[in-house]
C-alpha cells in the first residue's frame, strides 16, 4: 500500500449552513462514496478528515453535533479519522506521520471546499513530496463574496451581487492553478475507467 485517499471535510457542518443551497455539487457524498469504494477495492488507505473549531459556537463547533461525516458515508474499522483546525489537513494533525509510517507516497484528494481546504491540502502535500491526484468532480464549493461586500450578506444578496465569484469559476481557476504544478487533475469516472471492470 503506497496510496491513500484523503477525504476532506465532507461533513454535516456544511449542510447546516444557509449557504448549502448554493453548493456546486449537492451530491458530493455520492461522488466521494464512489472514490472510497475504488480505494478500498485497490487496497488503498482511506483517511477521513473533519474540520473542527472548538468553542466557536457555530456549525464547526463539535459541541453542536455537526462535525461528523455526511450521513451517506461510512467509515470502516481501521480507517483513520483525524480532526483539523487549519485549512490544510497537515498543519494541525498527525497526517504526515500517519502516512509516513504506512509508506504512503501517493495521495488522491477530494472534499469540501474545492479552493480552500482541498486545494490547500493539495499544495502542502505536493510541497512535502507526495504525488497528488485532485478529483475535481468529487469536490464542492460555494460562490465567494467580493472582498468589499458587506459582512453578513444573505444568500440572496450574495447571488445578486455582480462581484460575487461563482462556484464554476472557482473550480475552473483551481484546476488551472493546480494542474502541472501541484497535482494531476482527474474525475471520478476517469479513475473508475482506469481501474478496469470489477470482478
Amino acid at each position: 500500500m503506497t496510496r491513500a485517499l484523503i477525504v476532506i471535510d465532507v461533513q454535516e457542518s456544511f449542510r447546516a449552513r444557509p449557504l448549502w443551497e448554493t453548493i456546486s455539487n449537492p451530491k458530493i457524498a455520492d461522488q466521494v462514496d464512489r472514490l472510497v469504494r475504488l480505494a478500498r477495492g485497490a487496497g488503498d488507505l482511506v483517511v477521513w478528515v473533519l474540520h473542527a473549531e472548538p468553542g466557536s459556537g457555530d456549525v464547526f463547533d463539535p459541541a453542536l453535533g455537526h462535525v461528523r461525516l455526511m450521513d451517506e458515508l461510512r467509515r470502516e474499522d481501521g480507517e483513520p479519522l483525524i480532526h483539523k483546525t487549519s485549512h490544510n489537513a497537515f498543519t494541525t494533525t498527525n497526517l504526515q506521520q500517519l502516512l509516513t509510517e504506512r509508506g504512503i507516497r501517493e495521495l488522491t484528494v477530494c472534499g469540501i471546499r474545492t479552493e480552500q481546504c482541498v486545494e490547500t491540502t493539495t499544495r502542502v502535500a505536493s510541497d512535502l513530496g507526495y504525488l497528488v491526484t485532485f478529483v475535481v468532480d468529487a469536490t464542492a464549493t460555494n460562490p465567494i463574496p467580493h472582498r468589499d461586500a458587506p459582512a453578513g450578506q444573505s444568500v440572496a444578496e450574495l447571488l445578486s451581487d455582480p462581484r460575487t465569484l461563482g462556484a464554476d469559476e472557482i473550480i475552473r481557476r483551481t484546476e488551472y492553478a493546480l494542474a502541472g504544478r501541484f497535482a494531476t487533475i482527474t474525475t471520478v469516472g476517469q479513475l473508475e475507467d482506469s481501474a478496469g471492470p470489477r470482478a
